[in-house]
């Protein structure tokens, strides 16, 4: 790999940047400076640092995001804010993009990648990744009526096409006004056409598991942190399963 194009690729510099660090003797390659942009490396085994700081290499970037309202799920808006106005510039210049989507005053778990290939297969309808989902509604249900739910409802598509939900797992709190619904399955809006069908209506929804991930370490709205080596790892593990 160009020695410009791994500095760019940490989103620390744009290329240009980039090649203008290299020429001014700021970079160090193995701890030995290196003035040529198109210097070919390998960033798996060779130590780049930045003004003294040594770079970390990532073939793709994977970060967890507690949601907060008011954020739409994509990477540009001619109205809203988006979920990646929450990172820093460094983190914005790496192409990244929601894995998935959450409404504007949905709350919680968002992955966000630059990896197209891992985000597809999670995402396909065929692999059935779980994510889970706390509710609180208008009024009181039936633990009968969350039995019937979590059957599967009629719905209708966006094309007009009539469609059976596949089944979920509702559990109610002690007052039955609020719980947890676990999807396999991820239709427009569904949690809130779900509980509609029983005449109800989801006052607020928060997403607080996707894929095996959880909120743990982001405890207010609007943190973000990189995952894990473990939860990559099992990431990883879980999307090979869907190929």
């Amino acid at each position: 790999m160009r020695l410009d194009k791994f500095l760019s690729s940490t989103g620390r510099l744009t290329r240009s940047q980039a090649a203008k660090a290299v020429r001014g003797g700021e970079v160090t390659v193995n701890g030995a400076a290196v003035r040529a942009p198109d210097c070919h490396i390998n960033p798996e085994q060779d130590e780049i640092a930045l003004r003294g700081e040594l770079l970390t290499y990532r073939r793709f970037t994977y970060i967890l995001l507690n949601k907060p309202d008011g954020y739409v799920s994509a990477t540009e808006d001619g109205h809203d804010p988006t979920v990646l106005e929450l990172l820093p510039d460094e983190l914005q210049r790496q192409n990244l993009f929601p894995c998935g989507r959450l409404d504007k005053h949905t709350l919680g778990l968002m992955l966000l990648t630059n990896n197209g290939p891992l985000s597809h297969r999670l995402l396909a309808p065929k692999s059935h990744v779980r994510k889970t989902y706390a509710f609180t509604l208008r009024e009181p249900i039936t633990q009968a009526e969350a039995d019937r739910l979590s059957r599967g409802v009629w719905l209708i598509d966006g094309a007009g096409e009539r469609y059976l939900t596949k089944p979920c797992r509702i559990t109610l709190d002690a007052a039955c006004t609020s719980g947890t619904v676990e999807l396999t399955e991820g239709k427009y809006h569904q949690v809130k056409r779900l509980f509609e069908a029983a005449d109800n209506k989801v006052l607020s929804l928060e997403r607080i598991t996707f894929a095996g991930l959880t909120l743990e370490g982001l405890p207010e709205r609007g943190q973000w942190r990189h995952l894990t080596a473990e939860e990559e790892r099992a990431l990883l593990a879980l999307a090979g399963k869907q190929d």
